[in-house]
C-alpha cells in the first residue's frame, strides 16, 4: 500500500510538473504592457495573471498521498496561515520599496536551477529592491528530501546558492564524505553542514514550506509568490522584473 501510495504520488507531482513547466511560461512570455490580474480564492488578497495555471484553491494535491510524517501537521499548517507573510517572507523587512519574492524548489527540477540563478541574480544587483526568500519544497522522494535538507543547512551558513549550484555539477549522493567534501569545495563547516540537517530548525523550516504549498495549492515546482502575485511554474526574467516593479507600485504589503 505504501509503495502504490509512493508510486501515485510521483506520477500526479510529476504531471503537475509538467503542467506548471508548459503552460504559465508560455503564457507570460506573450504578454506585453500591464497584466490583468484574478483574485485567487485562497489565500484571500493573492492573485495571478488572468489566464495563469496557478492551482491555488481549495484543492490539495497531496491529501491521501503523502506519508503521515512527511507532510506538516494541522498545528504547523494553521500557524502558517494564522501570519501567511511571516512564513512566506521571513526574510523581508519593513520597507516597503523591497520586494520580497518567495522561491518553491526541487533539487531534481531542472526548470528550478534556471529560475532559481535568475533570481539569485536579481536580488544581487544593488539597485533591483528585491528580497528572496528559499523555499524548498521536495516532491520527488528520499533524494528531494535529502538534498533539501543539505541545502537549508548550507543556508545556516550563508551558502544556500552556492550549494545548490555545486550540488548541480554532479549527481547527488548524501553520503557524510560527499557532503564533507561539497563543504569543503564551496568553503563552509561540512561536520556542521551534517549536524544541522539533522537539526529541529531544518524539518521545521521544510514543514512550513510544505504547509505554505498545500495554503497555496502548488502541485509542482518550479513555483513563486512575487509580492502578492503567484506563480505556478518557470517565467522569463523580462516578466520576473515588470512583476516587481508592479508590486513595488502597487505597494505588496496591502497582503499583509
Amino acid at each position: 500500500m505504501t509503495s502504490r501510495r509512493s508510486t501515485l504520488a510521483f506520477l500526479g507531482v510529476a504531471a503537475g510538473v509538467v503542467v506548471g513547466f508548459q503552460t504559465l511560461p508560455s503564457l507570460l512570455d506573450r504578454f506585453s504592457g500591464m497584466p490583468e490580474f484574478e483574485p485567487l480564492a485562497r489565500p484571500e488578497g493573492f492573485r495571478e495573471i488572468s489566464g495563469g495555471s496557478s492551482s491555488s484553491g481549495a484543492f490539495d494535491p497531496f491529501v491521501g498521498l503523502e506519508a503521515k510524517e512527511d507532510g506538516p501537521s494541522a498545528e504547523t499548517i494553521a500557524e502558517v496561515e494564522a501570519d501567511l507573510c511571516k512564513a512566506l517572507y521571513p526574510d523581508a523587512g519593513d520597507d516597503p520599496s523591497i520586494v520580497p519574492v518567495a522561491s518553491f524548489s526541487d533539487y531534481y527540477c531542472p526548470y528550478c536551477r534556471v529560475q532559481m540563478r535568475r533570481l539569485a541574480d536579481l536580488a544581487e544587483e544593488r539597485e533591483s529592491g528585491v528580497t528572496v526568500s528559499w523555499h524548498e519544497l521536495p516532491l520527488l522522494g528520499d533524494g528531494s528530501d535529502r538534498a533539501a535538507k543539505a541545502v537549508l543547512a548550507a543556508k545556516r551558513q550563508g551558502a544556500y546558492v552556492a550549494f545548490q549550484e555545486a550540488l548541480w555539477t554532479t549527481p547527488f549522493q548524501p553520503t557524510r564524505d560527499y557532503l564533507l567534501r561539497l563543504s569543503d569545495k564551496i568553503g563552509i563547516d561540512g561536520n556542521r553542514l551534517v549536524k544541522d540537517m539533522q537539526s529541529d530548525e531544518v524539518v521545521d523550516e521544510l514543514m512550513i514550506s510544505k504547509a505554505l504549498a498545500r495554503t497555496f495549492g502548488f502541485i509542482g515546482t518550479p513555483a513563486m509568490v512575487v509580492g502578492g502575485t503567484v506563480i505556478q511554474g518557470e517565467i522569463t526574467e523580462g516578466v520576473l522584473r515588470r512583476l516587481v516593479e508592479i508590486e513595488r507600485d502597487e505597494g505588496w504589503h496591502r497582503i499583509c
